[in-house]
């Protein structure tokens, strides 16, 4: 039986995934780790990256060589969507109320000078 090692970003152990032969296609993985971790592919995508050389398996028909370690991320079906909404945050002093006192400190008094023997 041959294995591909794998763990979620936020875990710190790796769980397995066993299958016959010396590869397992990218589709077939997925379908064993949402089968194994309880997840419904129609809540989720997983994005799959190789733990060693930080590849990125995009294609459902690339294969992942046993033996290997790969880091999941769950993603939303639709990707991650980009908000580009600016919020402006007025601060204004109210008109009304009472003032506060205000030190006044002559700013020649707050420098000092430093030196070093």
């Amino acid at each position: 039986m041959s294995c591909v090692h794998y763990k979620f970003s936020s875990k710190l152990n790796y769980d397995t995934v066993t299958f016959d032969g010396l590869h397992i296609t990218l589709s077939d993985l997925k379908r064993q780790i949402m089968g194994r971790e309880k997840l419904k592919a129609a809540d989720c995508d997983l994005q799959i990256t190789n733990a060693q050389t930080k590849e990125e398996y995009t294609d459902d028909g690339a294969l992942i060589p046993k033996n290997s370690s790969v880091i999941i991320r769950r993603i939303p079906i639709g990707g991650v969507k980009t908000t580009s909404k600016t919020y402006v945050i007025d601060r204004t002093e109210p008109s009304s109320g009472s003032s506060k006192a205000v030190c006044k400190t002559n700013t020649h008094n707050l420098f000092f000078s430093l030196s070093i023997v």
